[in-house]
């Protein structure tokens, strides 16, 4: 969520004069962790999962399911009695992901129902939307046509950032998502539910002026990205150089999981032609001037072009292991020379350099005027004021000053799931495969630009089942193959005591006596190929395993006990048929759902009735009083039954 510290937050006029001040001591921040830290090691793996959800206001009566607005409230409820149960938790552990749904269920109103659900399908659509209703005229922050002031978290930071983005950019924030077109669908789709002729904001007249497109959805304000729930994960490593090789490792898997875990098509009440939030909240936060964007000459105001949005897709490698070839950062990157110039002078090396230079081309949107002035020795704020608005598909996370907290690794390209199960699956997923990455010293690396690439592949409808994705041949390092391997680990050496724990510290393999004939004595494009879900999942011929099979790789060197195993094995059921195509991602069961409910009239609409029924399925799903054979394993049986524990 970024930083939510309390003061007196600055518009953008007064916040921009502050924004070199922040950025100088920011460095001189990230400096003082960097000299402390930079030798620490021997952190144990502790991890965390975020799972964010949405409460919907049930009217059994108007047959409307509407967004509640009580969410202060509830949290600042739940918040207390967490802080109570946390107090008598075991060492290091919080409630499983079920005890967290069934404690929030007790403290709402009866007709209110917690729901992991990516996108709140009516979000901005005719008609009332939230419980209670809220007139988007009232949108003093975003001014958007159709989201109210209300749906904006009241912490100050929040409608300070969504203002500072409006300001910053010189306009709104205009996303368009292609319309899904059905027989019906009008051609060319104008949406008639945009009050085109409005005139209440300066903004107002964009959306007729091109910033909506022809037979497209259009979305003008932050709250419909940033009010997508998601799935993260967060990850101690041993040490900076640990963090950073599993950093590069996970980095071309967050476009397949991406879309393995799809979950929204249905945006502003109508159908859309993608699976997934990604570039929604991508455009949500772009606060990029024009000229930044690439669509007007640089002002004397604008520093650098900048390809991305802060919120998208890791842009550079960091790891200085030797698999790392210079060759595969193959796009532009800006960085502030001066930033990076600095950081080499104080010992920092310059893969690492220029991705703290790049982060700090942005200007940072939201500064408290209580906290301009801080002791650089033991505050990070300045830092993470920037670093926490970089909305990557990872983040490399390092120690907070004064905390017991390690380098830390953050995964957060995910779609939440329906189900606790299916949350809990993907976790587990992830961080076996974290493991299996580390111990067996894989090599996924892929030329950042086919990384973007599978990003864009992976939103297109269907693109788990329809979609192809460049991935590496051959994972192993050189020297070893999966047939010299054995079944058990993908590396060659004697059998070992199998580990009754996850183990975070392990040895970077040693780059062989031809060391750079085996890493750069063929051409980068020779290093990949295009793959199905179900190759890259399952495997594809005896060279590639495929990553469930790395996984049970990694498991065969773990002492288990069977009741676990099972467990583990039921959630990993759930990713290889996810990816094989005999189970449904959670954006086809509902598309489908929609395309084949009675009042569905064949052309993009998502009523307010069809919204109903289909948020009713989805909590019958979830507490195992509907049956889903298309999208669950026939062993779910609902969230009350299923504890959501990896065991380990």
């Amino acid at each position: 969520m970024g930083l939510l510290a309390l003061g007196t937050p600055l518009p953008w006029n007064e916040a921009k004069k502050h924004a070199d001040h922040v950025r100088n001591h920011g460095i001189t921040q990230f400096l003082h962790i960097w000299e402390r830290l930079k030798d620490r090691t021997g952190d144990e793996l502790l991890w965390g999962d975020e799972i964010e959800y949405m409460v919907v206001a049930f009217d059994n009566d108007e047959k409307n399911a509407k967004l509640s607005l009580r969410q202060t409230e509830i949290l600042a409820k739940l918040s207390n009695i967490v802080d109570d149960i946390c107090a008598d938790c075991p060492d290091k552990q919080v409630p499983k992901s079920d005890a967290r749904r069934t404690l929030a269920r007790k403290h709402l109103n009866p007709n209110e129902v917690p729901l992991t659900f990516t996108s709140f399908p009516r979000l901005g659509a005719p008609g009332q939307f939230t419980e209670p209703y809220c007139d988007p005229a009232d949108a003093i922050s975003s001014h958007s046509l159709f989201l109210p002031e209300e749906i904006t978290n009241p912490h100050a930071r929040f409608p300070t950032l969504t203002a500072n983005i409006r300001t910053r950019r010189g306009s709104k924030v205009a996303i368009n998502l292609p319309i899904f077109v059905d027989k019906n669908t009008p051609r060319p789709f104008i949406d008639p539910a945009t009050p085109w002729d409005r005139n209440r904001y300066p903004e107002d007249s964009e959306a007729k002026n091109g910033a909506a497109l022809p037979d497209h959805i259009y979305l003008d304000a932050m709250g419909f990205g940033m009010g997508c729930c998601c799935l993260q994960l967060t990850f101690q490593a041993c040490n900076v150089s640990d963090a950073r090789r599993l950093y590069d490792g996970l980095i071309p898997i967050g476009p397949i999981l991406l879309a393995l875990t799809g979950a929204s098509p249905i945006w502003r009440g109508y159908l859309a032609d993608v699976d997934c939030r990604w570039n929604v909240i991508a455009g949500s936060v772009d606060d990029r001037t024009a000229g930044e964007r690439g669509e007007k000459p640089l002002s004397p105001e604008d520093r650098f072009r900048i390809p991305k949005s802060r919120y998208d897709s890791v842009d550079l490698y960091i790891s200085d292991n030797w698999m790392n070839r210079p060759e595969y950062n193959d796009t532009y990157v800006p960085y502030d020379e001066a930033i990076y110039d600095r950081l080499l002078k104080n010992g920092i090396d310059a893969l690492l350099a220029k991705h703290v230079a790049h982060l700090f081309i942005r200007d940072p949107l939201v500064i408290f005027s209580e906290t301009i002035d801080q002791d650089d020795s033991t505050s990070s704020d300045h830092f993470e004021n920037l670093q926490s608005t970089n909305w990557q598909t990872l983040r490399f996370k390092p120690p907070p000053p004064g905390s017991p907290i390690g380098w830390r690794v953050e995964f957060r390209s995910m779609e939440v799931q329906i189900t606790d199960f299916e949350n809990a699956a993907f976790a587990v997923f992830v961080v076996l495969l974290s493991r299996a990455i580390m111990s067996f010293n894989l090599n996924t690396y892929l030329p950042i630009s086919k990384v973007d690439e599978n990003m864009a592949r992976a939103q297109q409808r269907d693109a788990s089942r329809q979609g192809r994705f460049y991935f590496r041949k051959n994972v192993y390092p050189p020297g070893s193959s999966a047939a010299s391997s054995g079944s058990s680990s993908p590396c060659e050496c004697n059998p070992k005591k199998r580990d009754k724990k996850l183990r975070n510290c392990f040895e970077a393999a040693a780059p062989p006596e031809d060391a750079f004939i085996a890493v750069n004595g063929h051409a980068v494009e020779e290093e990949f190929v295009e793959m199905s879900m179900d190759e890259i999942i399952n495997g594809k011929g005896p060279e590639f395993p495929g990553l469930l099979g790395l996984v049970n790789a990694y498991l065969d060197t773990l002492d288990i006990e069977p009741q676990e195993m099972a467990k583990i094995q039921q959630y990993l059921g759930l990713i290889r048929r996810r990816a094989d195509g005999s189970l449904l991602t959670a954006a086809t069961w509902i598309r489908n759902f929609v395309q084949s409910h009675p009042d569905y009239k064949q052309d993009s609409v998502v009523s307010q009735e069809i919204n109903y029924d289909l948020l009713t399925a989805i909590d019958e799903i979830e507490r195992g009083a509907r049956k889903a054979p298309d999208l669950l394993p026939e062993y779910y049986t609902g969230g009350n039954k299923d504890g959501g524990s990896i065991g380990l």
